[in-house]
């Protein structure tokens, strides 16, 4: 089924500039540079530090086509609205894209509770305590469950304090950083091969997605058309510094090896040698606030995706059933629900392998949309190019990858694409069976 008329709003939308920025910023600095910096270390080394800004750039070619294509079709459908415009004679093109995307983000919403639980336990004195990790991560997704159920107001406005106190945090521990290890400085030399950068930052691009969350909430945006834009570019600029400073302190605090023994716990390891036990409790506070405002913005953007393809009935149409705040009510809890799922059953390394892997391909689809859109779009053709060129080379590493050293994960997520494309066949054949009695 083809979406519904588009029309840009011309309503004072509740969402500025700054809270998009807060959205973007929210979204990726989650589980991202907490959790996973030890997995990028482990497989590139010092060169995590070039992986960390490969990604940024690739996330930067991404956004170019996400903004296109947001200010041409300004709802809140994103890639699922771009895809289907672009391919109207295979319609099923963009519900599976959709599909696929939400699984996506209720991975991403388990990686963020996974290291807000870890991160939580930790300061509390329970450290590797699996069941305290689960409560924990259990109760920051019901609590922001209720914040966004509250409207679009109260969670922009919660996001913009959450966000703004991390990055001044992070700031702080970069300079400070920066500062003490000023004798011990190294050269990220990629010193486990060219290759592994590109593997890394591919399994690390999970780091990154939250820039397309923004694109999710455009239909609640204030001047849209300028601001989505501007959101995207301003959000992975300052999301790739701030990763790139954070990954050169730590590894020129600690060895390659400590920062792999650290696992998910890499940064706060970090900041010890540099603050002190000071600087380990700062780490963590960051990496509560962080994953709390990433779960909150996925929250948000997630939803409202999933209400625009619940109008268009290419998702059960109960996820467009509204809050009497205007939030998707369905669709919260259902994201809810099955992040904290995949948050209790799930590894760490195999939620990150799936969550790169889908966004990257999703991040793909978009950038092939856009191309074959660019008239309307107004993209330059060069700059798209480059972008599905990187995305499809990073894309074959990852798969490599995971193929070469861990295909019971390539094996898992593999099953995860196809439990979404199996599960938006029956729902578009349980249509075509009721399209008679609509008629």
């Amino acid at each position: 089924m083809m979406p519904r008329h588009l029309h840009h709003s011309t309503r004072k939308g509740d969402l500025g500039l700054r809270e998009l920025v807060a959205m973007g910023v929210g979204g990726m600095i989650g589980g991202g540079i907490f959790s996973i910096l030890g997995l990028g270390v482990r497989i590139a080394g010092t060169g995590v530090v070039v992986a960390l800004g490969i990604g940024g750039a690739v996330a930067m070619f991404a956004a170019y086509s996400y903004a296109r294509l947001s200010s041409t079709f300004p709802t809140d459908g994103a890639s699922y609205t771009y895809i289907s415009r672009a391919f109207p004679e295979y319609p099923s093109f963009g519900s599976v894209t959709g599909w696929t995307v939400i699984l996506g983000y209720m991975g991403t919403l388990s990686l963020y509770a996974f290291t807000f639980g870890a991160y939580a336990g930790d300061l509390i004195g329970f450290g590797g305590n699996p069941a305290v990790r689960m409560v924990l991560s259990s109760s920051i997704l019901l609590l922001l469950l209720a914040v966004n159920l509250g409207g679009a107001r109260l969670t922009g406005a919660s996001e913009d304090i959450v966000v703004y106190t991390k990055i001044a945090i992070l700031a702080l521990f970069g300079i400070a950083g920066l500062v003490a290890t000023r004798d011990t400085l190294i050269v990220p030399i990629p010193d486990q091969g060219i290759g592994t950068i590109f593997i890394a930052g591919a399994l690390i691009f999970v780091a990154y997605e939250g820039f397309q969350l923004i694109a999710n909430a455009v239909e609640e945006t204030d001047d849209p058309a300028r601001n989505v834009p501007r959101g995207m570019y301003t959000s992975v600029v300052v999301v790739t510094l701030i990763y790139v400073v954070l990954a050169y302190v730590a590894i020129s605090a600690l060895s390659v090896d400590q920062l792999i023994a650290a696992k998910e716990y890499a940064l706060a390891a970090a900041a010890q040698p540099v603050l002190g036990e000071a600087g380990t409790i700062l780490v963590g506070l960051a990496a509560i606030l962080a994953t709390s405002s990433a779960v909150n913005s996925t929250l948000f953007g997630a939803s409202r995706m999933m209400a625009e393809m619940g109008s268009d009935r290419v998702m059960p149409s109960s996820f467009a059933t509204r809050a009497t705040s205007g939030a998707p009510k369905t669709a919260l809890v259902t994201l809810t629900v099955v992040g904290l799922g995949f948050s209790l059953a799930g590894s760490l390394e195999v939620i990150a392998s799936f969550s790169s892997l889908t966004f990257l391909v999703v991040s793909l689809a978009v950038s092939v949309a856009n191309m074959r859109l660019r008239q309307r779009t107004g993209a330059t053709s060069w700059v798209v190019a480059t972008g599905i060129t990187l995305m499809a080379a990073t894309i074959t590493l990852l798969i490599w990858y995971l193929a070469s050293h861990q295909p019971g994960n390539l094996a898992f997520v593999a099953l995860l694409y196809i439990a979404a494309f199996a599960a938006q066949q029956l729902f578009a054949r349980h249509l075509r069976s009721q399209a008679p009695s609509d008629g």
